[in-house]
């Protein structure tokens, strides 16, 4: 594995077309199959556009027109030193779904992807027909959760420390990648035949440069804003009932987001919005049980 590999090693190979959209002053790069009504997929950490491979296919087969991003800091969009707050990350969606020639897009997120698409719901609702959020409960909830119980959010605030957490995500090849990527799941994907092949292409994208560095960001501002006036903004911005229903998937096992944290997240659900639950899954729910994942999903935005 290469220490240094080039940000074109995530332009991963099949049915989909890899091309960049320019959106919010930056370039950003997606994967894109299918035709119909858009569907954007957004990712989580520590991974890139490549996690949602499985429900590109199924929703273009489904009619759907599936648009998978590497977010802002990751994979082989742009990595500019700023712009990794909650409005800035919520302009960069609402700008991608217009340039990419659609009014409105069914969001669908995984984790930080998740409560990024929670926060373009409450900031640009004119761009969302519907959110589904993974693992993913409103960030308000989640700044809750973090306060009430910190020793289960330890690692929100080691990542506060400057420097020490990238040289700990890109040290031995991104060794960090894979334990992590092995304590969320659940036990039946970890000995999964394409498990191997996902803590392989993870590491590696988390050593294209910059992008430690970035997802470290996200996590900075999340907490240190809370003492500023740009997060008392935000709590004010989203901190709103969404207008549109909100699809809340869970793992059973998720050792990262407790079911009981998204369950909270009920004052801000739209009309219609539902909650599900899947045994015996962990954080990744969308790579550990792809086709359950992919037929709630196509279920719901087909209703909506």
């Amino acid at each position: 594995m290469s220490r240094v590999p080039d940000p074109s090693v995530v332009r991963v190979n099949g049915p989909w077309t890899h091309r960049d959209v320019s959106a919010n002053g930056i370039r950003l790069h997606v994967a894109e199959l299918g035709d119909g009504p858009l569907v954007l997929l957004l990712h989580g950490f520590p991974e890139f556009w490549w996690s949602w491979r499985h429900q590109l296919t199924a929703l273009a087969d489904a009619g759907y027109r599936a648009v998978a991003v590497d977010l802002r800091g990751y994979g082989d969009s742009d990595k500019p030193p700023r712009g990794y707050d909650g409005f800035t990350l919520a302009g960069d969606i609402a700008g991608l779904v217009r340039a990419l020639g659609d009014q409105r897009a069914h969001l669908v997120g995984h984790a930080w992807g998740g409560m990024l698409a929670w926060t373009v719901g409450a900031i640009h609702p004119r761009v969302v027909a519907s959110v589904s959020a993974l693992a993913a409960p409103h960030p308000l909830a989640l700044r809750r959760a973090v306060w009430r119980t910190p020793r289960s959010y330890g690692y929100v605030f080691r990542f506060q420390l400057p420097m020490y957490p990238e040289r700990w995500l890109t040290r031995e090849n991104a060794v960090t990648v894979a334990r992590l990527l092995h304590a969320w799941s659940g036990p039946k994907w970890r000995v999964a035949p394409e498990f191997d092949e996902v803590i392989r292409r993870n590491r590696q994208a988390m050593l294209v440069p910059g992008v430690a560095h970035s997802a470290m960001e996200y996590y900075r501002w999340a907490m240190r804003s809370q003492l500023r006036s740009d997060g008392r903004r935000f709590v004010d911005a989203v901190d709103r009932r969404l207008s549109v229903p909100v699809l809340q998937l869970h793992g059973a096992l998720d050792p990262v987001i407790r079911e009981q944290t998204a369950l909270a997240s009920k004052q801000w659900l739209g009309a219609g919005s539902e909650f599900r639950s899947l045994p015996e899954v962990g954080h990744f729910l969308n790579q550990e049980v792809p086709h359950t994942t992919s037929r709630i999903l196509t279920e719901f935005i087909g209703r909506n």
